[in-house]
């Protein structure tokens, strides 16, 4: 009776790893399954974070062409004002050009007042009977020279004055060689901090009568 029973009892263990084998080649063939369908989800997953990654950069570059256009649409204001100014500088060049070469010409022996006479009553009388176009609010200085250069003469010992300033453009710009009449002696040691590093030899001239 033992021997038929452990008989049966093999015969019934070869059906279950049978059936174990079956369910197992079962389960097999669906993780096989399973893994396309994850490699499907994961490569889904990937291009629909591509995609909201695009998608936010390509929101970033709208809302900052945005601000670009807003911002240019207020500076169309600007440049439309600007360039009708361009012209009108244009037209008024000329005038404004003889003004600043009388003003290197001829100014330069002459006081603040008596300048402003010669360039205010006189030239621009001249030129608004000869019809030529010229800047009312004509400022010598900032045609002549810029800021930063200015402020480099106030550190070598210029005054800060507009004469002072006007003395300095005639002194750099005009093709004479300048004469100073300087009691107080600003402008000679302007002139010898600005050309110090020129090798500029100065000389003292003693006159007997």
């Amino acid at each position: 009776p033992l021997q038929a029973n452990l008989a049966k009892q093999e015969g019934r263990l070869k059906i279950a790893n049978a059936e174990k084998d079956k369910a197992q080649a079962e389960l097999d063939e669906k993780q096989a399954e399973l893994d396309k369908v994850q490699a499907k989800f994961d490569a889904a997953m990937k291009e629909k974070m591509d995609l909201e990654n695009d998608a936010e950069a390509c929101k970033r570059k709208m809302q900052a062409a945005s601000a670009l256009i807003d911002g240019l649409s207020g500076e169309k204001v600007r440049w439309t004002q600007q360039s009708k100014e361009f012209k009108s500088q244009i037209k008024r060049l000329v005038g404004d050009i003889l003004l600043c070469t009388g003003f290197l010409s001829y100014c330069g022996p002459f006081n603040q007042d008596f300048r402003n006479l010669l360039l205010k009553d006189l030239w621009e009388a001249e030129l608004r009977a000869h019809k030529i176009p010229f800047s009312d609010d004509l400022n010598l200085i900032a045609m002549l020279v810029d800021q930063p250069t200015i402020s480099e003469w106030n550190l070598q010992g210029l005054p800060g004055d507009h004469l002072s300033i006007q003395n300095g453009i005639i002194v750099t710009k005009a093709s004479r060689y300048p004469l100073l009449v300087d009691p107080q002696t600003q402008g000679k040691e302007w002139v010898k901090n600005k050309e110090q590093n020129n090798e500029l030899q100065v000389k003292s001239v003693l006159y007997s009568f």
